[in-house]
């Protein structure tokens, strides 16, 4: 059953113009309630999701480090009584590079936090105006030095392939970026999401992306500079030294079960989908109502889980077993991918088999929702 945790804190101070996540804005948010509700939903969680001790937790959001530390100490007792911790367990928590949450940095890392992956995105003031971020570089430089104080291991998040990035501009962003010591960071290509702000503009006329050929010379430029400083791609956006892979990450993409609580958290469990109310309100609502958040729970066919392992493992740079897969979901070999498809990607170094595992290349992987899209066997995607 479930090793990992996801907590989801769903408030922000602004909502970002790229912005997807189910974030919310309020004038005023009561902890208690919300540490009851939490707590709550937690239990209820546990009760059927239960058995092994947590390897992993992560606090994402919105804005987690707007938590009060005294209540990420509470949720975590919580969920030790709940489950136990495994030895070396990872809990990581999303941070925003302000001045007013890297104060409570210490008191985070007192409460138990180990690792913080801070939403950098840019060290360009400019840039960071465009993305409608509140911090500027120097504070968001000078939080990553509190962080590292604090944490023993820090990540952070930068977007590229911003309108104007041009491969000489990348590549000194993110020379600079490197050289700022952490083991971990995830490099993800702004990308125009459905209902945000950013969609709006480029329907006006207001916003012009970038081509998609020049967001892929960007992503080799990101491939040649983090693996010549010991970074190399784990998966497609993110990167890491030996050893300093996001743990809670892992069980993503190697399809694992994990709990997910909080507003609009997604969890796996025994085949069953998870999901919890989205909107704060609602999910408040639900909580006193029926004990727990869930909007739904629903049992995943087998070829649906065998599909999600796949799309979930051919991000990670270690591919997937298919014999492994085959044995797990009893599924023939030729039931999770087109031969004929693989044999002709192989054959154009998109991607790679080696013996019963299979993967996607280094020249595959700015291409990777197009290779999916040929690889996934049809009954699959039909499913």
């Amino acid at each position: 059953m479930a090793r990992a945790l996801y907590i989801h804190w769903p408030f922000c101070a602004k909502k970002c113009p790229y912005c997807d996540f189910n974030s919310h804005v309020r004038e005023g948010v009561d902890v208690a309630a919300w540490q009851a509700a939490l707590v709550a939903d937690m239990r209820a969680e546990a009760a059927v999701a239960g058995g092994e001790a947590l390897t992993s937790i992560f606090f994402g959001g919105g804005t987690p480090s707007l938590m009060p530390p005294a209540l990420v100490a509470a949720l975590l007792a919580e969920a030790e009584r709940q489950w136990g911790f495994a030895q070396g367990i990872e809990i990581t928590l999303e941070a925003n590079p302000s001045s007013v949450e890297a104060a409570n940095f210490a008191a985070l890392a007192g409460a138990g936090i180990n690792r913080v992956s801070l939403g950098v995105q840019s060290l360009d003031d400019a840039e960071l105006r465009f993305l409608g971020r509140l911090h500027g570089a120097d504070e968001a430089l000078r939080a990553l030095e509190t962080a590292q104080a604090h944490f023993a291991r820090v990540s952070f998040d930068m977007i590229y392939a911003l309108p104007g990035h041009t491969p000489q501009l990348w590549e000194e962003r993110l020379t600079r970026a490197l050289g700022l010591g952490t083991g971990h960071m995830s490099l993800y290509q702004l990308t125009i999401e459905p209902g945000t702000r950013f969609a709006s503009d480029v329907r006006r006329g207001r916003l012009v992306p970038l081509d998609d050929d020049a967001a892929a010379e960007l992503f080799d430029v990101t491939q040649a500079l983090t693996g010549a400083a010991g970074l190399p791609a784990y998966e497609t956006s993110n990167h890491a030294r030996e050893g300093e892979e996001s743990r809670h990450n892992l069980a993503y993409w190697r399809y694992q079960d994990y709990a997910g609580i909080g507003p609009g958290a997604h969890g796996r469990r025994g085949g069953v989908a998870t999901v919890r109310h989205k909107k704060p309100e609602n999910f408040l609502a639900a909580v006193a109502r029926q004990g727990d958040g869930i909007a739904e729970a629903r049992a995943l066919a087998v070829t649906d889980q065998a599909a999600e392992a796949l799309l979930m493992g051919l991000r990670h740079v270690e591919g997937v077993d298919l014999a492994a897969l085959s044995a797990r979901f009893g599924l023939p070999r030729a039931g999770l991918v087109d031969e004929a498809a693989l044999g002709r990607l192989r054959a154009l170094g998109l991607m790679w088999v080696l013996g019963t595992r299979i993967g996607v290349a280094p020249a595959g992987r700015s291409l990777l929702d197009a290779l999916l899209a040929e690889v996934v066997a049809d009954t699959l995607v039909a499913a």
